[in-house]
């Protein structure tokens, strides 16, 4: 249950919460700093696809070229793992051994769901056999399926190679995930990837923290919808003293660290382009800080997230690449002068991200 802020909390407004949110989130402002700080510092980036990474930090730190976070995934400071809400996040070599035995609990529910495919198989045994295989050579799922299956050829191969993706923390190693090459996604653990043994989780604590610096002002709920999990009630508790509390519109008490940005409701929020997936539409349980209640739902199709505009620091439409252009399908009409603000974010975007490109920016259809 959503808990409501006694009404001594200052309450903070739509416009508010945005502002605060964009700040953590490197996009009121360009950050001067690596691409590794910012994995960092974001607690890192959604992965479902091999791109958006990418094109997330591109609208987050100045200077950025896609060379810096490839480069620092060819040197394994950074890799791609399933961690929060089950899905593939790229992280910092320290996060992958620590954020991963966070979330184990909420791996291991999601095995319940395969547990009529695993009748008769020990859990352990199978961690132990599956690590000794990818760890002899990264393998890919189907390589797995078939091994485990040799193993306990009565179960279902799915659930096996399921089992060992949630009974261990595999990493896409390289080259998948790299800028302009290509590769299936093939699996080792963490540890034998990094050279590094791996670390006790993070007190829940530590990491309330964390996700306060990139994504606050927050409700428990936000950081539970974040996080995958359940019960953070009693870290946020332990917390409250050193830290404010505020009263979202609707009640809801929200944390923040004391000292984190919280820029003025008309601070100037220049456009930006994001990636299908981006952390920031992802990470909350009340998405309205971001996403208007007439924009509610236009950013997914299905299961499958579109690229967003941000104009004035809300979705205000959606963008995709074409054969002649970079497409801009606003859901309002924008201003001229809103225009030539997306057009010049999205050409310094292709300048980035696609320099041999030699094409530009166009609107197409007003998707009202």
């Amino acid at each position: 249950m959503t808990t409501k802020a006694g009404t001594s909390a200052p309450v903070l407004g739509i416009r508010a919460l945005n502002r605060a949110t964009l700040a953590r989130q490197l996009l009121l402002r360009r950050a001067a700093m690596s691409a590794e700080a910012a994995v960092a510092h974001l607690v890192g980036l959604q992965a479902q696809n091999v791109k958006p990474p990418y094109y997330a930090l591109a609208a987050r730190l100045d200077g950025f070229t896609p060379g810096d976070l490839s480069e620092a995934m060819a040197g394994r400071r950074v890799a791609r793992l399933v961690t929060m809400r089950s899905t593939i996040h790229t992280h910092t070599a320290d996060d992958c051994l620590t954020l991963r035995p966070l979330v184990q609990a909420a791996r291991d529910r999601e095995l319940h769901a395969f547990r009529k495919g695993l009748v008769g198989v020990d859990l352990d045994r199978l961690a132990d056999h599956a690590r000794d295989l990818v760890e002899a050579e990264p393998r890919t799922m189907a390589q797995l399926r078939e091994a485990l299956l040799a193993e306990w050829p009565d179960a279902d191969p799915q659930s096996l190679a399921v089992a060992a993706r949630c009974r261990l923390p595999l990493v896409q190693v390289t080259p998948r995930g790299l800028w302009g090459r290509s590769g299936q996604v093939t699996l080792t653990t963490a540890e034998h990837w990094l050279a590094r043994p791996a670390r006790p989780a993070p007190a829940p604590d530590d990491t309330v923290l964390r996700y306060l610096g990139a994504f606050g002002p927050a409700s428990v709920k936000d950081m539970q919808t974040w996080a995958g999990l359940t019960r953070l009630r009693d870290p946020f508790e332990r917390l409250r003293p050193r830290l404010v509390t505020f009263r979202a519109p609707d009640g809801t008490e929200l944390f923040d660290l004391p000292d984190a940005p919280r820029p003025d409701p008309d601070t100037p929020a220049p456009p930006r382009f994001l990636p299908e997936f981006d952390n920031l539409l992802l990470s909350h349980a009340d998405r309205a800080r971001v996403v208007p209640p007439t924009h509610k739902g236009r950013t997914w199709t299905g299961n499958q997230a579109h690229r967003v505009l941000l104009v004035d620091g809300f979705v205000a439409g959606l963008w995709k690449p074409a054969d002649d252009a970079l497409v801009v399908e606003p859901f309002d009409r924008l201003p001229r002068e809103r225009r030539d603000e997306v057009v010049a974010e999205g050409e310094r975007m292709l300048a980035v991200m696609q320099p041999e490109a030699a094409y530009g920016v166009r609107f197409g259809t007003v998707r009202g």
